[in-house]
Formats: C-alpha cells, structure tokens, sequence
C-alpha cells in the first residue's frame, strides 16, 4: 500500500511540472529581471460553482482565486494600515460547506410522546397476557442513557428548564415507571441495570449540563438499589453525584425538597442503609473489601447531606431532623473519627464528625464528655508543669476548680468564686460549703448543683420563666441590665457536664 501511494504521487508531480511547463514566463521577456509584468485586472473573490472542469478537479484551490495578487511574486501588503478598496471579506456565510467550521452545540433530546396513563396501561396488559416486551423495551431504551432519560421524562424534552423552582421532570411518571420496575420480570430489572451502568461510563467524564442533573435526580430513586446486589452500581452513582460542583449541589438540594414526603423519606432511608451495610455487612463476601472501596461511605454521607439541606430549607421540614440519625454509628469507634476530626479538620479527609446532622444525641453526648474530660487532664497537667517549672510547692489542690459558698448566699458566692477561678473552669469541680465539715467525693458537688438550679429557675428569682404549655422554662422578658447571672448559668452547665 505504501509503495501505490509513492508511485501515485511520483505521478502527481510529473503531471504538475508538465502542466508548469506550459504556463506563460512569469517576468516579460523584454524587461529587466526587476520589472514586473503588465497590470492586468484581476477579479475579487469569486467562487467558481456549477462550472464544467475539465480533469473533473475538486480541490479547493480550483474553488475560487484569491483577490488583488497579480502573479505569485507579487503579494499584497501586509501594513495594518493599508486598505485595498472593493475588497470583499471572507465570511463563513460565502464559504462552501465542506470548508465551513462545525460548532459544538448540545445534543438534542429526542421526543418521546408516552405518558404516565399510557405506561401503566402497557404494564396492565403486560400483568394479564404475561407479554412483557413491549415493556421491556421501553426500560431498555429509557435507562440506556441520559439523553433517553430526559427524552421519556422530561416535560417538554428541549425546552431549558434551568431553575431551582422547576427540575423539569415530569415526577408522576417517574414515580409510575419505579413503582412498576420491581414488578416485572428479571430480564427487564438486569437490563435496566445495564443501561445505568452503561449511562454512568459514558457520562464520568463529559461536559455537566443541566440535563445531565436531571437524569442523577431520576437515577438516585431508583428501588433497586435497596438490594445489597446493586450497590456497586450504586456507590458509583453516588460518587459522581458528590463530584459535582457546589452550584450544582444547590440544585439538587431544592429539588429534592419538592419530593413528597414519601419519596424523601425513601431516599434516606436507602442511604442510611447502604451506609450500615457497608460498615456491619450480614455477608461481607457479597461486597468488595472495604479497601478497594473506601469511598463509597463518604460518597454517601455527602448525598444525604444534601436531603438534609433540603430538609432544612424547606418551609415545613419534610420529615423529623432526628431520622437523619444513623443508629449504626453509635456501635462504631466514634471517638477515633473525633481524633481523626481535630487533627485534620474540614480537609479531604473523611469524618463522620463533618456531618454532625448523622451521629445520635447518644453519640455527641459521649463525645462531648469525653473530650470535657480530656480537657480538665489536660489543664490539671499544665497548672502542675508551670509549679514545677518554678519550683514551688505542688499542692493537690491545683487539680481542681475549687470554690467555697455559703449556702445563704448561694448565687451570689458562686458567682464571685467562678469569676475569681476562670483560668481554672476547665479543671475537676470540687466544691466546699463554708462551715461545714466533709470531703467533697461528688455529693457536695451534685448538692450545690441541684441548690443553685432550684434557685435560679425559681419564677420569684425572675431570671426565667416557666411555660406550661411547653413544660420549658425561657428567658424572662424583664429588662436586665447584668448578664453575669447567665453567664453563671452557662458556666455552671460546662463545669458539671462530666
């Protein structure tokens, strides 16, 4: 092959030097070799179209000849501020098509006409004669792509829709081709798996278009990624929804505020299980080792953020903020993911404590009183360093807050005392009552407490008031010029939390 092409164009050069030879001398022959040839006129740009060719050429160099150049040798000024008048611009319009540039535009949608009544007649018949394919191949081109997704969903399939108000979808439909998915055969619920995995390598990589958040919004409700079997699937659908940008975060999370209560609370319930499946699996074969997929419970955590940011936002909250709780964490070393968070913070690397909106009252609680007490080791420490470093007398009762009331002035010595000791609030609270004998082992402690709290809350003492409806007690509404009564009950919650 490559020996034709070289005796081809051997031939193509021989052809032009013959056709060479009979053109005319470029320079007159009764000139100097300086002097051009005469001035002939010469045509602006003209295309030559529906003109017989004698050796049939179609080359683009026989389409048109180029303006204002005389012979080869003489070429037209190349100053910026030389203009040759009547001359024509080129423009994409007068070019031919074959040399005109293509410009990338979005694919357009193709338009599909069934709606949601029709479906669910086709899934009747189908139930009644037990001949699924014309249903099988409305799953099969439906899920093959995200095009094909927005073209059977979509509301109207070219029209923009880039709102946060309005997703676009025709979310009666969608809920009817779920709801009737599991419900058919095998065959079909494979295929439509297929298609999903088939969209998803197609799309990683590709330009994010609104419509692209349209197909993950209909992907991610999809019932069959309940089953352990799918999560695969699953997991990658996730990832690339968390890989998305934060405007396009912001558009998933107001649309999915505009699920009924129903499909919400479904979405979330899926994430929390794909969740603890992941970190208790009942078969741990079933599922790829944690360390080929270490991401799939970040990708997740993030997902469900986004619910409940939704959740958040919306005027009534969809469902109970506490059934984002995720019981499985409450067995899980929740107090390494604590470590794992101050040492590293907010960055790349995952904690569950960057999701706070997921750990139980149970969990914070523990965290909270472990931390409180890490923190009192960890001052006691420091005030017995800074003794010895001077060298003076170490005494036992640097590690704790030690303050001496008297039980008549209660309020009034508990406050003077927890201002006087601030440098020490974080330390072990030990407590003392003037005059009276006893070693405070956690009783005087708890007593003192319980006093303080009785007096405070007391509707005589006016600092808050107590609302029977709600069986709370709230700020009072009188005009208080001192705060440092509340700031005493503030104090008082951080010394006692252990």
């Amino acid at each position: 092959m490559l020996l034709n092409i070289m005796r081809e164009n051997n031939t193509q050069l021989h052809q032009g030097e013959r056709e060479r030879d009979r053109l005319p001398p470029i320079s007159n022959p009764s000139s100097s070799g300086t002097d051009r040839g005469p001035k002939l006129p010469y045509p602006s740009l003209n295309f030559i179209s529906n003109h017989k060719k004698e050796a049939g050429s179609h080359s683009l160099s026989s389409q048109f000849i180029l303006p204002g150049i005389r012979h080869g040798r003489d070429l037209p000024p190349i100053c910026p501020d030389v203009r040759q008048k009547h001359q024509h611009r080129i423009t994409i319009d007068i070019l031919p098509p074959e040399v005109r540039a293509r410009f990338a535009s979005d694919p357009v949608i193709p338009i599909r006409t069934k709606t949601a009544k029709e479906f669910q007649e086709d899934i009747e018949r189908a139930a009644v004669s037990g001949e699924w394919k014309h249903v099988h191949d409305f799953y099969l081109t439906t899920f093959d792509s995200f095009l094909e997704l927005n073209a059977a969903f979509k509301k109207e399939a070219n029209a923009p829709f880039n709102t946060i108000e309005d997703s676009g979808i025709n979310t009666k439909f969608v809920n009817a081709v779920y709801d009737a998915l599991l419900l058919t055969p095998p065959d079909t619920q494979r295929a439509v798996l297929k298609g999903i995995i088939n969209s998803l390598l197609r799309e990683w990589k590709g330009r994010r278009t609104k419509d692209d958040l349209r197909a993950y919004f209909i992907l991610v409700q999809n019932p069959q990624c309940t089953s352990p079997a799918t999560y695969v699937i699953y997991a990658h659908l996730l990832r690339q929804i968390a890989a998305l940008g934060e405007a396009d975060h912001n558009f998933l999370m107001h649309w999915f505020k505009k699920l009924s209560q129903k499909r919400f609370k479904q979405l979330v319930e899926r994430l929390h299980f794909f969740i603890s499946t992941r970190l208790f699996p009942a078969k741990p074969e079933e599922l790829p080792p944690m360390a080929k997929c270490y991401w799939w419970i970040p990708s997740a955590t993030k997902v469900l953020s986004l619910l409940n940011a939704a959740n958040s936002i919306s005027c009534t909250p969809i469902m109970p903020f506490v059934d984002f709780y995720n019981l499985t964490l409450d067995h899980t070393d929740f107090m390494e993911d604590y470590h794992t968070w101050q040492t590293h913070g907010n960055s790349t690397r995952f904690t569950f404590c960057q999701f706070p909106f997921i750990l139980s009252t149970v969990v914070k609680k523990a965290i909270i009183q472990k931390d409180s007490e890490q923190q009192m080791i960890s001052m006691a420490r420091q005030s017995l360093v800074d003794k010895v470093s001077r060298r003076q007398r170490v005494d036992m009762s640097l590690l704790f807050l030690n303050i001496k009331v008297r039980r008549l002035q209660l309020v009034s010595d508990s406050l003077d005392e927890l201002a006087r000791n601030r440098a020490d609030l974080k330390k072990k609270l030990k407590v003392t009552f003037v005059g009276e004998a006893g070693l405070d082992m956690g009783g005087l402690t708890k007593e003192w407490f319980l006093l303080l709290i009785r007096q405070i809350f007391h509707t005589d003492y006016g600092m808050f008031t107590f609302f029977k409806d709600s069986h709370c007690h709230w700020f009072s509404s009188w005009k208080c010029d001192n705060y440092s009564e509340f700031r005493l009950v503030g104090a008082v919650s951080f010394c006692t939390i252990p």
